[in-house]
């Protein structure tokens, strides 16, 4: 099942680059999954010509059928630390958009030979393809709200993460990104090729899809876990706060990074500057079933108290501003869900027959 588009007013803050980006070749790593595959479709309707490099390792087939890329989009089976392959895509690309990454704390906490070699080891295979491919004009990399730490209650409340706070990581996968980061700039600063690092706080949406064994992407989480009649877990009793952003305006900020004249060489967090509670969000989505239950659980390690993003660069530089409020954009995960039940794992499924 194809998830629609946004309508073209949605993406009216677009509308002064189309030119610069129609039929510009975009090559996008991890364009098959939940952000990189709603990147490529906003690309594509757009007037861009995106590429995506992806090794399908991130979501089982079932699941990335639900992403709506079809036959039409260009998708080269590959890994980020082939450089031939890197090479050959690089060559011919205008821009680039780096958002293939182990993404998962848990499994990176889990198996941090494998965040390295995907974080660490296939960001460096990209950098340095780049740097002999004079065509790409910027690169935009992804990168994580964990790179700021653990987060701490200020004086009103939840803390705010500024771009120029020291990052302190307390994640394997935070680290990871951090890593990147550094080396973007140090290889790309003063290169041909422009770079912008954007900061993603909380994603979620439809057709986020959660993991076994992992403690993120919450709304789809507890949301799952509702429609099949499990515990709505918190855990750390759900007092951790998150900025949560809608993907589609994820992809809105992530291709005006690619264009704006201000982004260029600057680090940008793309968040709401609302925090939300876990628990904020359980109790949302248990508004939609009467019959759901809380229930707390301890906090894993690795899973950030959190905060929220400070906005003004996101704003100033990419004259973006977030369209869908937390609470909108999980009632419409919840419809997505009820008219898509299948898109639910079998492995949550099994755990609710057995419970």
């Amino acid at each position: 099942m194809d998830t629609p588009l946004p309508d073209r007013d949605l993406f009216a803050d677009l509308r002064p680059y189309l030119d610069y980006l129609n039929g510009a070749r975009v090559l996008v790593t991890g364009g098959a999954g939940l952000v990189g595959s709603r990147i490529v479709r906003l690309l594509s309707a757009i007037g861009a010509d995106p590429v995506v490099l992806d090794n399908m390792d991130a979501y089982p087939h079932p699941v990335r059928g639900l992403f709506g890329l079809n036959e039409r989009t260009k998708i080269v089976l590959g890994d980020v630390r082939e450089a031939a392959t890197v090479r050959t895509l690089v060559s011919s690309a205008d821009y680039v958009i780096h958002a293939a990454a182990y993404a998962d704390v848990a499994a990176c906490t889990r198996e941090p030979a494998t965040a390295f070699a995907a974080n660490v080891h296939g960001t460096q295979t990209v950098l340095q393809e780049i740097l002999n491919a004079p065509s790409v004009r910027r690169l935009v990399f992804i990168s994580s709200a964990s790179v700021y730490g653990d987060g701490s209650a200020g004086t009103g409340g939840a803390a705010e993460f500024t771009e120029e706070q020291p990052a302190r990581p307390i994640s394997v996968y935070a680290n990871s990104k951090l890593w990147a980061e550094h080396q973007v700039q140090l290889m790309l600063g003063g290169s041909y090729t422009e770079y912008t690092v954007l900061r993603y706080f909380s994603v979620y949406g439809d057709p986020q899809v959660p993991k076994p064994g992992s403690h993120s992407w919450m709304v789809a989480w507890l949301a799952m876990s509702a429609h099949l009649g499990l515990p709505l877990k918190l855990n750390g009793g759900g007092r951790q706060v998150r900025d949560m952003v809608h993907v589609e305006d994820i992809a809105r900020a992530t291709v005006l990074a690619l264009l704006t004249d201000g982004a260029s060489g600057q680090t940008i967090n793309i968040g709401t500057g609302v925090a939300t509670s876990v628990r904020q969000i359980a109790e949302r989505i248990a508004a939609h079933y009467p019959s759901a239950h809380l229930v707390d659980a301890p906090r894993p390690l690795g899973d950030p108290l959190g905060a929220y993003a400070s906005t003004t660069r996101s704003r100033t530089l990419l004259g973006w501003q977030p369209r869908i409020t937390v609470n909108d954009g999980i009632d419409r995960y919840v419809q997505w869900l009820r008219a898509t039940p299948e898109a639910i794992p079998p492995w949550l499924k099994t755990s609710a027959a057995v419970a």
